[in-house]
């Protein structure tokens, strides 16, 4: 068996993201589910032709989702929760659209594909959360001792065959059992005991009969996914795996077993020995494991190497590739499988639509089609047949990043040396602080505010577009988003929140905004990537060493003040989600990269306090997705997260309040270093986790100030007083009333105004009425 090349999954998206318009087109009633599968169809098609032409050996089939791949499972298995009522005369999509987004509405939001209110409350969507460490968002499976599994696979069998009559080699590529039911959380109301790995028994026959109908339709490799292994797993679900693939094995398909993300650790001896027929291991998570896993894995298996970066956008050195895969292939006999580390999801589509980016950055770039390239390159040059142009190419572009002088700033190094041991450290206790900042702020028990966003209308989206295409000129745009902010302003004020953001009409995303002002970042035309559902980012490209040239909120949040009395928050982003919500560079630790964004927050931070600016709001939603998967990793991490974090913040006197946002992740087994952020005020997520982040806060005895949010922005229910005033009342019983803050769970650029209003409203009034029963 020569060499082989494949890849593990692919941008879903399109390259001009026709999956997110089609989407939200459908949502809007505007096109019918035949017109929607119609794009997917064609979205395949694609993107199959791209594996073929760059000379992989397998398309991958089974990848593609219209909303998420975890949802497409939990239709695959047959386990969607009963809760939702379906009935049979809904459609298989209108289920699937109706468990990601909550109760299905007509009307919808053009900018992001998420539903306006409707009228009832509606029923809720689920759980949403981050995939392992990336920014990519799952959708958590409900799983209880009433969950039944059956096979649902008509969509997975009918892409399948749609790929084979194009004439494509196919290898399937599922979730595998184990990680599908860890990646679920059990629902049992009333019940204790249950564990979601007691429902593998009942899951595995109906794996079994998936890959027997692959089997039957001609699928000779079905790769199954079980990234877990490279997580410390507790002993029982290590157990489970070896029985799991003893079973799975009786099918007689050829399984590759696809590990990513993280080393294996102590599960690299049992994953080499588990029954399946080939294994994917991570080459850029775990470089140092792949002599021991060469040499653990029988002869007669499959490796595939993950020799190509999936999670980030640099060209691979072919050079240094080669001198890794060389002595492994040597080892093997000359057989080996090549493949990115993980599915190409998390990069952009192509590099070719990239006409403004700047030349020099863009020879050091590679997006997924590029990657597809590199895998070529790499086969023939280990069958013995290398492109010696391609090679010096590459050869170039990766010796003329190394010695750009547009990487490393004299400057920046010599602030990095002068830093003092307590440049992360505030004046004052909180307790103190808080004192100074009430008598200052005079605000009301249980304070309302909103996260930062208003919603960014086609009225601000056209001129943002008019502005940067040159049709309209600079003191027009900044004279029409001024306008905005006044009318954000003007309704808040009308809606009577204590803490008022000015809206954030002049930014179109929370990390970009600040990249374009920074030194060291690049930004691409089309470089989309999907966070979830129709939601796309463009993640800047973190290249070089970083710092902030001048004020880049200043005189828009200075403006918004002028408008009103209340107080006016300063809104920033935190250099852990600058960091981890960009392409960051892979020259120099990430702890470095964070430290020279904490500083340039930092002046940002100093120059809106000078303004008279009170409360400054530094966002970190991403601070739990940096996790290293393994906890022996953790400390190391969260130690120069946080402090990045309050070296941006500690620059402020004691009477200016910080806050900071986190969404949309597991806090609870981190909550001592969120502890040690400091911020005087945390606003988090916690309208769709069941409340288990308040249990968690009251039980470690939080002492800093916190907002709970009360609402789920991204669902289509419209949020009830009576539903806000439980959750502030369960959120009285674990945390001090006087530290309890009211305000929605996310920004609110995706809404309308309508429901904006609508469910802020609400909001106000359950403020008050936990104002009047105190």
């Amino acid at each position: 068996m020569p060499i082989r090349t494949h890849i593990l999954g692919f941008p879903r998206i399109g390259a001009a993201r026709e999956l997110k318009l089609a989407l939200e087109s459908h949502w809007r009633g505007e096109v019918s589910e035949a017109a929607l599968e119609a794009t997917g169809q064609q979205l395949r098609a694609r993107h199959w032709a791209l594996q073929r032409d760059a000379g992989l050996d397998y398309v991958t089939v089974g990848d593609f989702a219209l909303y998420d791949q975890v949802a497409s499972h939990i239709q695959l298995l047959g386990c969607e929760p009963a809760r939702f009522n379906f009935t049979p005369e809904q459609s298989p999509l209108a289920r699937y659209f109706t468990m990601a987004r909550g109760e299905a509405t007509h009307a919808q939001h053009a900018d992001c594909g998420h539903a306006h209110h409707s009228n009832a409350a509606g029923t809720a969507a689920l759980e949403m959360t981050k995939w392992f460490d990336t920014n990519y968002h799952y959708l958590v499976p409900e799983l209880s001792p009433q969950t039944q599994f059956s096979l649902a696979c008509e969509r997975l069998l009918a892409e399948v065959a749609e790929a084979q009559a194009l004439g494509h080699q196919v290898k399937a590529a599922l979730i595998g059992p184990l990680t599908f039911l860890w990646l679920g959380k059990e629902k049992t109301p009333g019940e204790s005991g249950f564990h979601r790995l007691a429902l593998l028994e009942q899951l595995l026959p109906v794996y079994g009969a998936l890959l027997d109908r692959l089997k039957q339709q001609g699928v000779t490799w079905v790769q199954l996914d079980e990234p877990i292994l490279g997580l410390d797993l507790p002993h029982a679900w290590r157990s489970a795996f070896e029985s799991t693939y003893w079973q799975l094995n009786q099918v007689g398909v050829n399984i590759l077993l696809a590990t990513y993300f993280s080393p294996l650790e102590e599960n690299l001896s049992l994953t080499c020995r588990l029954p399946v027929a080939g294994l994917h291991v991570d080459g850029i998570r775990a470089p140092h494991e792949l002599i021991s896993v060469t040499d653990w894995l029988p002869a007669h298996k499959v490796l595939s190497i993950g020799i190509v970066d999936g999670r980030n956008i640099w060209r691979t050195d072919l050079d240094a590739a080669l001198a890794v895969l060389q002595p492994l292939a040597a080892r093997r006999n000359g057989q080996l499988w090549l493949a990115p580390s993980c599915s190409l999801l998390h990069v952009p589509f192509s590099l070719d639509a990239e006409t403004e980016l700047d030349g020099e950055i863009q020879s050091w770039l590679a997006f997924a089609t590029e990657k597809l390239a590199e895998l070529s390159l790499l086969k023939g040059a280990l069958e013995g047949h290398p492109d010696a142009a391609a090679l010096a190419t590459s050869r170039l572009a990766i010796a003329g990043r190394r010695a750009s002088p547009r990487v490393h700033r004299a400057s920046v190094t010599q602030r990095l040396q002068t830093l003092t041991p307590t440049v992360d450290r505030r004046d004052s206790s909180f307790p103190l602080r808080q004192a100074v900042q009430r008598a200052r702020l005079q605000l009301p028990d249980f304070p309302t505010t909103t996260i930062g966003s208003f919603p960014q209308t086609a009225a601000i989206r056209t001129a943002r577009a008019r502005h940067q295409r040159g049709e309209l000129a600079s003191a027009e745009y900044e004279n029409q988003m001024r306008a905005e902010i006044a009318h954000a302003v003007a309704r808040q004020e009308a809606l009577g929140l204590d803490v008022l953001v000015h809206g954030e009409a002049e930014r179109n995303d929370m990390v970009e905004y600040f990249g374009e002002q920074l030194d060291g970042f690049a930004f691409t035309r089309l470089g989309w990537v999907q966070s979830y559902g129709s939601r796309c980012v463009k993640p800047p490209v973190l290249y070089g060493d970083v710092q902030r040239p001048a004020a880049m909120t200043v005189a828009w949040t200075v403006h918004a003040q002028s408008l009103t009395h209340k107080p006016m928050k300063g809104m920033l982003t935190g250099p852990v989600t600058l960091l981890l919500w960009s392409f960051v560079r892979d020259d120099q630790p990430r702890a470095s990269t964070a430290l020279q964004l904490a500083l340039a927050i930092r002046d940002e931070v100093q120059d809106l306090e000078t303004a008279g600016i009170g409360i400054i709001q530094i966002d970190e939603p991403a601070i739990r997705e940096g996790l290293p998967l393994r906890r022996g990793q953790w400390d190391a991490y969260l130690d120069w997260a946080t402090r990045a974090f309050r070296i941006a913040a500690s620059v402020v006197s004691d009477t200016t309040q910080i806050h900071t946002h986190m969404c949309y992740a597991q806090f609870n087994d981190i909550l001592p270093q969120i502890a040690a952020m400091d911020a005087d005020v945390i606003t988090l997520e916690t309208s769709r986790s069941d409340r288990e982040l308040l249990t968690g806060l009251g039980q470690f005895q939080y002492q800093n100030e916190i907002g709970p949010g009360v609402y789920d922005i991204h669902s289509p229910r419209r949020p009830s007083i009576l539903d806000m005033v439980k959750l502030l009342q369960k959120a009285s019983a674990v945390i001090p009333p006087a530290n309890l803050w009211v305000n929605p769970d996310c920004g609110l650029k995706t809404r309308g105004w309508a429901e904006t209003e609508a469910a802020l409203k609400n909001m106000v009034a359950a403020a008050q009425q936990m104002r009047a029963a105190a």
